[in-house]
């Protein structure tokens, strides 16, 4: 009985593991989410700065993601030129302590990783 509800909520399109995610998953979110938890705010430009490898407009795709999800704010500064700035909300301070012990793992894993992927192409 626990096994069919259990196979149920992971087959279901609304899973809330996969919802999430879905939308955090991507190459760049996490990334963000560690940046802007170890500050307090960030521009846009020094988040660009910050992350040397991404492009503006991924840049943008993802702040909007993480925005409309509830975990990052934007704030627009009424000034000539205008002023944009980033932090990551209560929601998404929640989300950090999984996040570094996600991080955490990988950089203690990475070694042993890469090795398994060599020998599993050789």
């Amino acid at each position: 009985m626990e096994e069919e509800k259990r196979k149920k909520n992971w087959n279901n399109v609304n899973c809330p593991v996969r919802t999430v995610l879905d939308r955090i998953g991507d190459k760049w979110s996490i990334l963000i989410l560690l940046i802007l938890g170890d500050t307090e705010k960030m521009r846009f430009n020094q988040l660009n700065k910050e992350i040397e490898d991404i492009s503006q407009k991924m840049l943008t795709v993802t702040l909007r993601s993480l925005e409309a999800d509830g975990l990052v704010n934007r704030i627009i500064f009424p000034e000539v030129p205008p002023r944009v700035e980033y932090n990551i909300t209560e929601l998404g301070k929640s989300l950090l302590p999984h996040i570094k012990a996600l991080s955490e793992w990988a950089k203690n894993n990475l070694e042993t990783i890469q090795e398994s992927r060599e020998k599993y192409v050789s």
